[in-house]
């Protein structure tokens, strides 16, 4: 197993980004995001959007993508967690193999500073970022504003 780490400095081409869209879509099933919203993050990684950038980690096993994680970096250093977890999954075939925890330990080792996440109450990831000592803090709310 190898990693594969991508940035700013190391970015994808289209071809790679789409590659990890169709991936992370397929994969994080019932708690990911359309496409769109998944790419939108991939371009704020790679800051081709204004932002504070991010990378992205991939785990292969020779060229076969085991597992994707995306964190963005949110700027906010010293009152909320300075970089985000916004996708990590692992091939659907692939779990229960102990790939999660390689990629998240890859993540973590990769991240200088507080790390945050989402995790939905039933996402049974949840156990696994709390090996890692992820802790739930804060309810989350959010207001939605609908389209005009």
């Amino acid at each position: 197993m190898t990693f594969s780490v991508s940035d700013p400095t190391f970015p994808l081409n289209a071809a790679e980004k789409k590659r990890i869209v169709l991936f992370l879509h397929e994969h994080l099933e019932e708690y990911g995001d359309s496409e769109r919203a998944i790419l939108n993050c991939l371009d704020y990684a790679l800051k081709e959007v204004p932002s504070f950038g991010g990378y992205i980690v991939e785990l292969l096993d020779g060229k076969e993508v085991i597992g994707v994680a995306v964190i963005n970096h949110t700027g906010m250093l010293g009152y909320i967690p300075e970089h985000i977890l916004v996708y990590i999954a692992i091939h659907k075939q692939k779990r229960g193999l102990g790939n999660g925890a390689r990629l998240l330990q890859k993540v973590l080792d990769l991240t200088q500073g507080d790390l945050a996440l989402h995790v939905e109450p039933d996402n049974p990831a949840a156990k696994l970022y709390s090996k890692f000592g992820f802790t739930s803090k804060y309810l989350e709310m959010r207001r939605v504003r609908e389209s005009q």
